[in-house]
């Protein structure tokens, strides 16, 4: 039988379909696959036994490839499915960034490490139990030892709007001293942000104080209380406007200088307070840098900044309710000194809308909240967002970041959202909350999924998502370290023997941007900023990830700002992983930048075909060879039967 291709039909990326096949009565076969739909038409001749068995081959092959199942769950969390998902951080030091969670009635954290085998995040018995109610984590280094702590803010029984800030201070490897007594314990109204207030590479915070004044807590050395300085206090007694709680207070590169500002949300609005490079301590207030809020807004979410244009600036992504039951919902981009609304169209079966805070007891619904992440990989950052119908159903879905069609209808700007209402069915179903997080380190940023109520989910467990990617896409990521070294403990084991620490760990405020050429040779540049938030499960990643699609060119340049001093390199590998130390921050010749080389899918590919190639010639060659021998055999039988009339 002589098989030839009539028509295919590729599907869409992200659509599974479970293997069928099909034999019609004219003789033409049917195949469904994730790849696409397959009609190849049979001819009368004989049906041989060399087609029949590749015909039989590739139906074995089109079936193991379709089903790849996109929910990995089991694989990446094992037993330890009933985790809240706080933070991510490098605890241990070894490379795999880990996650924080809050567990046991949100009474317990622990720290699920991260790992090459399955379970790729595990628990190891890192964990403490508190008798309040944590309302965040926020890992990082408050004492200047290099070695990663872990700040957690508990709730008052009394003021649930209060939060008590304790500190567990790190003791290096994997384990967690809960009993020690920490000095640090003040309250705060809402939850802390992060930043380096003194450029001195150790976390400090800022907040509203339990007066109600905004304040910086510096932490030094010592471990002990934190000093704190009331804002006020520098900008003589200026009237502020009201603190929004929940807030999207930021700590990020706003004006170009590679010193990162103090991004504040207000009541009324947004301000910027600039950071100057000769100013060591504090930040700058800039009222021609204040922003409003969009026209007509009813609720305000959280900030997200992220390049939607890939014109190496930064945009302030903002979702808007215009009614309090967010039945009108949109996303607002401030950009170029104005909002710009894009309209996002969230029909679907229905309506569909931001879900309204504040939620009781549901710790990732107190503020409607983006998480950025570049899921498709073509460069453009995509968003995750969870939404509900008005029937009251919530789910979790891909905002995918694409061209605009018609600049008017995103009031004249060239991107927009596109929601992927089935991309990632069916592991997003009764979700709460969903996260990127680069499971397997290949530079693709998988889903972690919070499950709420439903039929047959239970409440606060997790799930992760698969990201397949149906072409071979490169990337760059980068992670920006503190640069302190630890000097008690120098060295730790890893698999190949001894080897050096990794230097610092969580560090809030660096700024990454690139420029490249694409393949049409066109000019390309991106920029994002490294932890700019720590509140109200933001969920930033310890790195960024750039998108690079299928440019396999070098990075023309890769420019890293810190604190008002930046450093660029050049010509940057594709897929690779670049850690920078810096170690003298005033001196940027002598930061120090490590660079991991993650080879191509397409390389393995190549090696899965050759082998695949060989095998195959092997069979062929095995078949032909036993036929052969078949018929040798007969031959002789044949000779020996035959009747010799030479012989009477």
């Amino acid at each position: 039988m002589k098989l030839q291709d009539i028509q295919v039909s590729k599907c869409t990326s992200h659509v599974h379909v479970p293997f069928a096949a099909s034999w019609s009565q004219d003789n033409v076969i049917a195949m469904a696959t994730d790849m696409g739909v397959y009609l190849m038409a049979a001819g009368r001749s004989k049906f041989k036994p060399v087609a029949s068995i590749l015909f039989y081959i590739s139906c074995i092959f089109l079936l193991i490839t379709s089903v790849e199942s996109s929910d990995i769950t089991n694989a990446v969390f094992g037993n330890q499915k009933a985790v809240l998902p706080a933070a991510f951080g490098d605890f241990n030091s070894d490379e795999y960034p880990d996650l924080f969670v809050i567990r046991n009635h949100k009474k317990t954290i622990e720290v699920l490490l991260g790992s090459d085998t399955e379970p790729l995040v595990r628990s190891v018995g890192i964990k403490c139990d508190f008798t309040k109610e944590v309302t965040s984590i926020v890992p990082g280094d408050f004492d200047g030892d290099a070695l990663m702590d872990i700040l957690v803010t508990l709730k008052d029984p009394i003021n649930e709007t209060l939060n008590y800030v304790n500190i567990i201070w790190g003791e290096g490897g994997e384990v967690i001293n809960c009993t020690q007594n920490s000095k640090v314990n003040f309250k705060v109204y809402g939850q802390p942000l992060a930043l380096d207030y003194n450029q001195d590479m150790i976390i400090d915070l800022f907040g509203e104080e339990e007066e109600g004044r905004r304040a910086f807590w510096v932490f030094d050395k010592s471990r002990g209380k934190p000093k704190k300085i009331l804002m006020n206090e520098e900008v003589n007694n200026r009237k502020f406007h009201e603190l929004r709680i929940p807030h999207s207070h930021s700590f990020l590169d706003l004006t170009g200088d590679s010193a990162a500002d103090l991004y504040i949300t207000t009541k009324q609005g947004f301000e910027v307070w600039v950071k100057e490079r000769d100013q060591r301590d504090g930040f700058k207030y800039d009222p021609n840098r204040t922003i409003p809020l969009p026209p007509n807004a009813n609720i305000v979410g959280q900030t997200l900044f992220m390049d939607m244009e890939l014109k190496g600036k930064i945009d302030h992504i903002l979702p808007v309710c215009f009614d309090s039951l967010c039945k009108n919902s949109t996303i607002y981009v401030y950009s170029n000194g104005k909002w710009h609304n894009l309209k996002i169209n969230f029909h679907f079966n229905g309506a569909w809308g931001f879900v309204p805070p504040p939620r009781k007891n549901d710790l990732f619904l107190d503020a409607i909240t983006l998480r950025g992440g570049d899921f498709n990989m073509d460069g453009y950052p995509d968003a995750l967002a969870t939404l509900q119908d008005f029937n009251g159903n919530l789910k979790t879905y891909l905002l995918v970041n694409e061209a605009c069609v018609s600049p008017a209808n995103c009031n004249e700007f060239n991107r927009t959202f596109t929601v992927h209402w089935t991309a990632l069915d069916p592991v997003n179903n009764n979700t709460i909350m969903g996260v990127f997080y680069d499971f397997m380190q290949d530079g693709i940023l998988d889903i972690i999924f919070v499950h709420g109520h439903g039929p047959g989910s239970k409440k606060g467990n997790v799930s992760a998502f698969k990201n397949s990617l149906d072409y071979d896409a490169n990337f760059v990521k980068v992670m920006v370290l503190t640069g302190l070294k630890d000097k008690e403990q120098p060295v730790i084991p890893g698999p190949l023997g001894r080897k050096n620490r990794t230097y610092g760990t969580n560090l809030p405020g660096p700024i990454i941007s690139y420029h490249t050429t694409t393949q049409e040779g066109l000019s390309r540049a991106a920029i994002c900023p490294q932890l700019p938030q720590s509140a109200y499960f933001s969920l930033n990643l310890p790195y960024t990830l750039f998108g690079l699609g299928r440019t396999p060119n070098f990075l023309e340049t890769l420019n890293v700002g810190l604190s008002g001093y930046s450093r660029q390199w050049t010509q940057i590998i594709p897929n690779s992983q670049m850690v920078v130390i810096p170690l003298k921050l005033e001196n940027p010749s002598q930061w120090i930048a490590r660079l991991f080389v993650t080879p191509s899918k397409l390389i393995v590919k190549s090696f899965v075909a050759l082998l695949g190639t060989c095998l195959l010639i092997s069979l062929i060659i095995g078949i032909l060879y036993w036929k052969e021998r078949r018929e040798d055999h007969y031959e002789k039988r044949q000779e020996a039967h035959r009747f010799h009339f030479d012989g009477m």
